[in-house]
């Protein structure tokens, strides 16, 4: 099955064909950095992330870029509460951004380009625009003449009457019509500003992503992504002032990720979904929630849902998130106790469909399953339901051939083999690249608590007081403690 992408501009799925055979250039819009990430931030980066990883796993040569937007109006009200300059609250939550990714293992983004260091590319396309009469100088400001674009409001399939233009603080600015924006703004007192043909001034949001994306991907993008809340407007006019520009298409492929909403719970147990906001006081904080929780956890939450799909938080998935992600870090830790080894050292063990029997062509067949379903659209939900499948195929094999009892070398290499294969599958989502989190086993006086819990249950049931032992059990389970009975010994862990 080959690849095939869902483009926003043609509301349809289509071939994946890059400009240029074998190399993809991809671009996602970043930050404006007044404030610190939250989950929102996230969302983004993790699943254009998973994308490149795919893209390189069918062969490609991937180049992805993203953004730092550090000259805009939000930068400069910030500055201003925190009674500082634009560059120290830009550098600071630049930093903050750039750290949280590491956290979350994002080491696949070619480069971060920044607005600010790009001015002169940003004021070469407003000239270039001006050139071609596709924009017009007035009182110091550029602005984009939306009525010159022909097909303007294609991106989004809006009316250029149901523009938004929010135009109040431009009045008398000499603008052509209330839709025009600008690309180039007049300096106002105390605002970073920039010589230019046009007076003193500083770039317009769109314009920035335009300059930087074909500086770096050139004039015709293979993908551009970001959230669905930037289609318009600014998505429409990036599209609408690069194609003046260069007379080129600029995105063959344009992905639009769902948004994060929270849940709120309302009086009388009903119940719903709020877009994450500061207004609204329930931004989740996206250093503390990966420092919390791990890299993998964040990945799985957000490659559960498919990645048109808005990203819908409440208690119940976040349990699941974690019930979720435990079954393979079980499994791994199974077969790792089985063969003595860690997963990523066994050598010999990726492909286990190069053995001829049934167990091993099963797996293969997994594995075709997972390609397929992220050939659907990048599918990484359906992927990771197929990879639970294979979870499951392993241990009823496992359990089958009483593996744990027997240990016969053959049937142990086979569950190796497999299980090595199904953890490279999730290595493809940028999952089970790192040590899962410890489960807090590490304190003395708990270790010695918890040996001490399960010798009195292994006692019970020796004695056979079953009554006893389900009590325990369930004891520990109510404090968030599993407890798993194994051929070669219990074992516990906290959820």
């Amino acid at each position: 099955m080959a690849l095939r992408v869902y483009n926003t501009l043609s509301k349809q799925k289509e071939s994946f064909e890059p400009v240029q055979p074998r190399q993809v250039g991809m671009y996602l819009c970043g930050p404006t950095v007044y404030k610190p990430a939250h989950i929102g931030h996230l969302v983004g980066p993790v699943i254009f992330d998973a994308i490149k990883r795919y893209l390189t796993y069918k062969g490609f040569k991937v180049r992805w870029i993203v953004n730092i937007t550090d000259v805009d109006d939000k930068i400069i009200d910030s500055a201003r509460e925190q009674k500082t300059t634009t560059t120290a609250v830009a550098e600071k939550y630049t930093r903050d951004y750039l750290e949280i990714l590491g956290m979350l293992g994002i080491d696949s983004i070619d480069a971060f380009p920044k607005a600010s260091e790009h001015i002169g590319e940003i004021k070469n396309l407003c000239q270039k625009l001006i050139d071609k009469g596709f924009a017009y100088a007035a009182e110091g400001n550029v602005y984009f003449d939306v009525a010159k674009d022909a097909d303007y409001g294609k991106l989004s399939h809006r009316k250029l009457q149901d523009q938004e233009t929010g135009t109040r603080d431009l009045e008398g600015s000499g603008k052509h019509n209330a839709a025009d924006f600008a690309v180039w703004k007049a300096a106002k007192p105390g605002e970073p500003s920039w010589d230019s043909p046009w007076g003193q001034g500083r770039p317009g949001w769109h314009i920035e992503c335009s300059a930087m994306s074909m500086k770096y991907l050139g004039e015709t993008l293979d993908i551009h992504g970001g959230g669905m809340d930037l289609l318009f407007p600014h998505h429409e006019n990036e599209l609408a002032q690069s194609e003046s520009a260069s007379g080129k298409p600029f995105v063959k492929l344009w992905l639009h990720n769902g948004l994060t909403r929270l849940q709120t719970k309302l009086p009388g147990g009903a119940a719903r979904f709020d877009k994450i906001s500061k207004s609204l006081g329930n931004v989740i904080d996206a250093r503390d929630f990966v420092a919390s929780n791990g890299p993998d956890y964040v990945r799985y939450l957000l490659l559960s849902t498919h990645y048109r799909s808005m990203i819908d938080l409440s208690d119940d998935v976040l349990t699941a998130t974690k019930k979720g992600l435990a079954v393979f870090n079980r499994l791994f830790e199974r077969v790792e106790r089985l063969s003595n080894a860690p997963l990523a050292s066994i050598a010999g063990a990726v492909e286990p469909a190069t053995a001829d029997n049934d167990f091993a062509r099963q797996v293969k067949a997994f594995q075709i399953r997972f390609v397929e379903t992220m050939d659907d659209d990048f599918n990484s939900a359906s992927a990771i339901a197929v990879m639970h499948e294979l979870a499951s195929h392993i241990n009823a094999f496992v359990e089958r051939e009483k593996i744990e009892q027997t240990r016969t070398p053959a049937t142990v290499a086979a569950v190796v083999a497999a299980t090595q294969a199904l953890k490279n599958l999730g290595g493809i989502l940028g999952l089970f690249r790192v040590s899962p989190m410890p489960v807090r086993q590490n304190d003395t006086l708990l270790d010695g608590l918890m040996k001490l819990m399960l010798q009195l249950r292994q006692d019970a049931r020796q004695d056979k007081n079953f009554a006893l032992a389900d009590n325990i059990r369930k004891g520990l389970m109510e404090l968030g403690v599993t407890i798993e009975d194994r051929a070669d010994g219990t074992i516990w862990r906290r959820e």
